[in-house]
This record gives structure tokens, sequence and C-alpha cells, in this order.
């Protein structure tokens, strides 16, 4: 029998084989189930009754009524933590910030009921159980209704006025606007809590996806405000009139945040964690693919890179890297040298990023299957047998990442790939993923939990799967790699995933529309918490034409995870297999964004310090602005670039709402007043890019800093520039850079922070909308060529037109 038919019986014989335990495992899920019950119960539903006692704590007060106990507690002036009891209460994987400062508040009754004050927010509890939010003028901010209880089951309701846009709930299909869809194809009636493989494509309107956060952020004429259930349980959250969360178990615990957008995400943040600072290389461009089968693939990929010259940081390794689809394997006849051939992607500045299923296959000629049931830190049924459920590698076992010994046992299995000079992982089927016929595509509904130790089932538990297991990733490359940052992307997560792991958008279809799904998706994320998110360029599967690559390539590389990923069963998507025309566009947007890498490590910095997501909506400085509520295909990258993308197929110029103030057109310089709406031209090897006056943007070029200086009609402006090693944690240095215009002229001034010396031989200053004549640095004057001055570290520089 030759190889080819070989081959052919054997990917039958691993199908017919999935199949077998696809078939088996979705009846014995369903058998599982039908024992552990109906969630919706048939009792009553109560409401909190008549208000009973009050009482005074430190940080708010305790509200006793007839069917239940509610606390407030203010953790800082304008953010709330919100307790209704009874109900188990959740164990704080969300939760970053513990120990927070003294806050002084009041507790006084009112004839409108009791008011609980801190400097900042009031909120207002009435007899009956409803909640209202002002802030320190008095304007009410939300208004709730008082919550039911069914059982262990928690509804909880907010009315929702009727120009009131809603954002948030993590990974979302859906519109920008939860509540108003751009298209039929967004609508959502009810969006699910609960992680869901989407299974190998998705389009607009498809929920869930792989990764709900129970926070959103509500924007109105009066004001805008967030909340965050810390609830973990399966749940669903719609809009209408009111805004409805119900969860199936747990306490019903809150917290609610006013003010600003860039505020209430510092408070988010505070509370959930904050990203710590990525090693500057993951800015660059990751190249992936589901089908680098070998050694050889690999090499070729990344020779091709050089080929053509194209910049390359980093290429991602799937499944079949491994062996028999093993976790924490590698294929030793396809990869056999594979510590050699890390190194000889390093010399060209090429990392290799690998995959981490959680799946472990359930056979006892696997050791690590056999340590992990010696150490009991699988996920059993209720009678106490280990669940096995179909993956990649055959039926499979999970680490219940809820119990610290799984955590401390999986994360010593990082250490094999870390040794072999693989630099990152991506965590994929971790929502966790299984393979069915029918039915959920995850571990059955009372699947067993430690919980810390509790207990409990995977209801409570299946939200924070992924998060766990970045959690045990993250300390895995701490612990064995000190002395570099750690890079994992994971595909699901939770409410402060943000703090161990990147993320990326999934399996999105290959379409315009899967295109255009894509950035108020992303965008979402942002407004979620999770910072650095990226789609497949492309999409997963399917083959987009040169036209629908190109233009989201482009979008691509100012969103902060910049990376092209395919299935093993479409043409190759790398950028010269489509042509010289796709190719030669695509190595100057691809230099472009290397040379902005200072920028988006500066934003990353920031972020680090503030939570703030380097890409933003367009209201984000402008919630005045009504137009802007529902602008989800242009976003803004920092507080200095505005990226208009072209989503249409076709298009060859597009409409946009530009916010208020003055904008560059990066391309030509043209200079454009905002707060209106206008047409920009787009063709094929550009899209519309656009930068806010005032800004000073950082480039680079080779050891050269190039800052780019967008003058004003009138006024200052400031900019910064964060830099260190790259990696590591050593010293580092802040330059903030002061821009001023006056009747004469204009002056830089240049003010230095920090230990980490000046990493650039020579500094080019480029103006534009101001045409020097003359200039001086630090009092000596220099040469002027065009718009620019070349020169080495300053105090003070003067341009006179």
């Amino acid at each position: 029998m030759n190889n080819f038919k070989q081959i052919k019986l054997t990917l039958r014989f691993i199908k017919f084989e999935r199949f077998l335990g696809s078939l088996f495992y979705s009846y014995q899920r369903d058998w599982w189930e039908r024992q552990f019950g109906n969630p919706r119960t048939s009792e009553p539903c109560q409401e909190p009754g008549k208000l009973l006692q009050v009482e005074p704590t430190k940080r708010g007060g305790r509200f006793y009524f007839e069917q239940a106990e509610l606390e407030l507690c203010f953790l800082s002036s304008d953010l709330v933590q919100v307790d209704w009891k009874p109900g188990i209460p959740p164990i704080p994987y969300g939760i970053a910030h513990h120990n927070w400062s003294e806050v002084e508040t009041k507790l006084e009754e009112t004839a409108s009921g009791w008011v609980v004050s801190s400097t900042a927010l009031k909120v207002v509890i009435t007899e009956k159980g409803s909640l209202k939010l002002q802030n320190s003028d008095g304007k009410t901010l939300r208004e709730e209704l008082p919550p039911q209880r069914q059982g262990e089951a928690w509804t909880h309701r907010a009315k929702l006025r009727d120009e009131e846009h809603i954002y948030g709930l993590g990974e979302r299909a859906a519109s920008l606007d939860l509540r108003r869809p751009k298209s039929e194809a967004q609508r959502i009636k009810s969006y699910r809590m609960w992680h869901y493989d989407a299974g190998g494509r998705y389009s607009s309107g498809s929920d869930p996806l792989y990764l709900c956060i129970p926070v959103y952020l509500g924007l109105h004429r009066e004001g805008s405000y967030l909340v965050f259930y810390e609830n973990t349980y399966s749940g669903n959250v719609n809009f209408s009139d009111v805004a409805e969360a119900y969860f199936e178990g747990g306490a019903l615990r809150y917290y609610l945040t006013a003010g600003k957008p860039a505020q209430m995400l510092e408070n988010y943040t505070d509370l959930t964690g904050r990203s710590p600072l990525p090693p500057r290389w993951v800015f660059g461009y990751h190249q992936s693919r589901w089908g680098y089968e070998t050694e050889e693939a690999v090499r070729e990929t990344a020779q091709g890179f050089q080929t053509y010259d194209l910049p390359l940081s980093a290429i991602h390794l799937d499944i079949d890297c491994k062996d028999d689809f093993r976790s924490f394997t590698i294929d030793p006849d396809r990869f056999p040298k594979l510590r050699e051939f890390n190194q000889e992607l390093a010399a060209k500045g090429v990392r290799l990023i690998a995959i981490v299923n959680p799946g472990v296959k359930g056979d006892g000629n696997s050791k690590l299957f056999e340590e992990g049931r010696a150490q009991d830190v699988f996920c059993t049924y209720p009678n106490g047998e280990i669940v096995l459920a179909p993956v990649w590698p055959g039926m499979c076992a999970f680490p219940d990442f809820t119990n610290p010994l799984a955590r401390h046992w999986w994360s010593r299995q990082y250490e094999y790939l870390l040794d072999l000079g693989i630099t990152g992982f991506w965590h994929d089927m971790n929502e966790p993923g299984v393979f069915t016929l029918w039915g959920d595509a995850t571990l059955p509904r009372p699947t067993q939990h430690s919980l810390e130790g509790r207990g409990g089932t995977h209801v409570e538990a299946h939200n924070v799967y992924g998060l766990l297991q970045a959690q045990a990733g993250y300390e895995a490359l701490c612990e064995y790699q000190p002395e570099k940052r750690p890079f994992i992307v994971s595909r699901s997560g939770w409410a402060g995933l943000q703090r161990y792991a990147w993320t990326w958008t999934g399996d999105v279809e290959t379409s315009w529309k899967g295109l255009r799904q894509t950035l108020p998706t992303i965008l979402g994320m942002g407004l979620s918490g999770i910072p650095y998110t990226g789609p497949d360029i492309g999409g997963f599967k399917g083959n987009p034409s040169d036209e629908l690559y190109l233009r989201w390539f482009q979008m691509a590389c100012f969103l902060t995870f910049c990376r092209t990923h395919s299935a093993n069963n479409v043409k190759p998507r790398t950028p010269w297999s489509y042509g010289e025309t796709v190719l030669n566009i695509v190595r100057e947007f691809l230099r472009l964004r290397y040379r902005l890498i200072p920028y988006f490590y500066t934003l990353a910095w920031e972020a680090t310090q503030t939570g703030h997501p380097p890409i933003r909506p367009l209201f984000w400085s402008n919630v005045d602005d009504e137009r802007l509520w529902g602008v989800e295909d242009a976003f803004f990258l920092g507080d200095a670039l505005l990226v208009c993308p072209i989503v249409k197929k076709g298009a060859r110029s597009r409409n946009a709402i530009l916010p208020k103030g003055h904008w560059y057109n990066f391309w030509d310089d043209t200079l454009i007043e905002g707060g209106r709406e206008i047409n920009l031209e787009a063709p094929l090897e550009q899209i519309p890019l656009l930068v806010k006056a005032g800004s000073i943007l950082p480039m680079e070029e080779g050891q050269q800093l190039i800052l780019h200086l967008y003058t004003t009609v009138q006024g200052t402006s400031e900019g910064c520039l964060y830099s260190d090693a790259g990696d590591g944690y050593g010293k580092w240095r802040g330059d903030r850079f002061r821009l001023g215009k006056g009747e004469n002229g204009l002056e830089l001034i240049w003010e230095e922070q920090g230990e980490y010396c000046f990493p650039y031989q020579n500094i080019q200053l480029h103006l534009h909308g101001f045409k020097p004549q003359q200039a001086w640095v630090d009092g000596k004057e220099v040469a002027v060529q065009g718009n620019q001055v070349v020169c080495t570290r300053f105090r003070q520089v003067r341009f006179q037109g």
C-alpha cells in the first residue's frame, strides 16, 4: 500500500473514531444533564419586600428587607459595590484589588428614601428595593427596579432611556451599540453569558462567542455609567425598555461607577486588574496558519518574508505541530530539532508561538494523563468518574482550573516547551470546547469543580475556565523565565483576563460581512476591559479575494494584535500569495506599522497605568456628540490617530463623521475641520487615516526617532514616549514633549524621566501645518530642511516661520 492510500485510511479512521466519540459523549452529556434537572424552577418570584431596618457601615450601609438583604459599600468615591443576598457569594476570580483606601460616606434618610453618598456619587434606596445612581449634581444616571429571586436565580432590571446606548458584554458579533443593531443580521434578542466555541466560522448575529463578560456601559444625555456583575453563573442579558440581567445562581453582586468613559474604564480596571506591559516585539506582525505541519514549512514561510522584504516578528504553530495532537508535545519526526530551529529563527528576529489546548488525552499510555489522574486534578462527574470528552487527540480529560493544585500542576508543563525555545503560547479550545453531534459543545452542566475547595458545578465554573488556565500559564512563564515578560493569547476568559493574556476574535467568517463585524467586536472588547485583541486577517475559513484580504490587512495594521491565521483547507495566506500589487501595498503598511511601534508601545504603557484600551470608539473623548454614539466603522488608535477602514467591496472612498477639532490627512497633510461628516478618498493603496491636530506622534526608522509635530490652530499640546529594553523588568524612561504656539513661531520643550538610556542616535522633528524658516536647538541655530530638523537630545527647540 502506498503512502497516500495509508494517509487516507488513517484520516478516515481518525474521523470515524471522533464521530463515535462525539456520538457517545453527546448521549452521555444529555443523560447527566437530565439527572441535573431544569435550571428554571417552579418556585414563585420574590422581590425584596418592605424595608424593615437600616444600619450604617464604615463604607455605606446595610438594608434589611422582608425577603432580602442589601449592602452598599463605596470602594472609592466613584465606585460602589452592591450586594443583594441570599445566594452563594462569588469567588473573586475577576477581582484584583481587595484593599481599598478609606472613603468618607454619608447615610441619611430623605423624603424619597435612604441615600448613601460620597463626594462623587449618590445611591438612593426606596422602601421597596429600587435603586437610583446619581452624580454629585443630583442627576440620575441609572434607575434600577427591585431585583427578583426565583429559587437560586436572580433577575435584575434597570430602566433605559429612549436615546440610551449600551456597549460591552465582552466579545459579541453584534453592533457596537448592543441595543440598536446596525443591520438585521446583527440583531440579537438576548445575549447569553456562556462561553461558546463558534464552530469554525461565525458571522454577525452569532451568540454567544468565546469570551462573555457581564459588564456594560450605558450612555445617555444625562451622562454615563458602567455596571459589572461579579457572577460567573450561566445567564442572559437583554436590552429593550429595560436592561435585564438573569443569572442561574449565586448572590447578586455588582459594581457601579459613573463619569466619562476613560474614568469608568480606570475604575473598572482598578477593580479587575490592568494589563501588564507586554514585550515590545509583540506589536510586530504575526503569521499563523493551521497547516504548518513541518519544520520545513515554517522555514519556508519565514524565508518568504525575508525574500519579499517583509517584516515579521512571530510565527504561530497550530495543533499540527503536536505529537498526535497531545498537549505540551512536539512531533519529533516533523520538528526533529526544535531548539536549534528556534535559534535559527531568533537570529532573524522571529519567535515561535505554540498552541496549548486544555484537553489531556485520556490514555493509560499518556504520562500527562496518568500524572493528572494520580494527583486528582481532573473534572469529574457527580459519581467521581473523570469526565472524558472528545477533542483533537480523542477522548480527553480536563484539568479543573478552579483547583489550586490543578493550576500549579498545569503550570509545570510549560517548562518543556520553554526549554525548546518556544517564546509564547496561544490557548485554544478553552471555553472549554469539545466535539459533539448536537447540543452544547462543552462539559456537562453537573461536572464537578473544586472552586477553591468550596465545591460547585460547571454552571458556575464554565465561564472562568479559560481565565484560570491563562492564570496558570502566566504564572508558569513568570516562574520559569523571570527575566522575560509573558506572552499568552487566549481564546476564552472572563473579567480580569487582561491581567494574564491577549485574545483574538476567533473563527470569524471570510466575507465582507465578517470584516465589517470585526471592528465593533474589538471596540466592545476594549470597553469590557480587554485592551489587546485582533482578528484572523482575512477570516478563518474560506479564501478571501485580493481586495478583501488587502482591506482586512490595512485595518489590522492599526489594531493592537496584528496576525494572519486561517484554516488548513484554504489557500496559503501570505502577502506574496496575492500577486505583486497586493504584496507591494501590504509591504508599505507593514513598514508603517513597524515605524509606529514606539506609539503602540507607549499606549501599552499607558494602559498599564490607566486601563484605557488603545483601540477606542469615536465617542471616547466626545460623549456630548450623539452622532458618534453609534459609529462602529471607524476607531481611534490612542488619542492621535483616527482610522477609517474600508469595509465594503469596491469602495474607493467613504463617508466619515469627524469629532470636533481639526484633523490632518496622514497621507497628504491636508487640514480638515471636524464636527461634520465628510467624504474621504480611499484608493486601493490607502485607507483614510487622520491625525488629530496637536498630536505629537512618535515613530522610528532604525536608530532615528521621528517626532511628527501636528500643530494646532492655537494653544499648546503634549505627547509622551515610553522606552525601555523591550522586555524584562529593568530600567525605563518616559519622555514628555510640550508644543506651544506663539505669535512668531513654535516652542518644543522636552522633559525626561527615568534611568533608561535614550535608545536613539538622533531625532528628526517633522512639522505638519507649519513651515519653519529658522530653528534653534537649546539656543543654537540649526539647519532647516523643508519641514524637518535633525538634532540630538535637547531641552528646548524654537521654530520661526
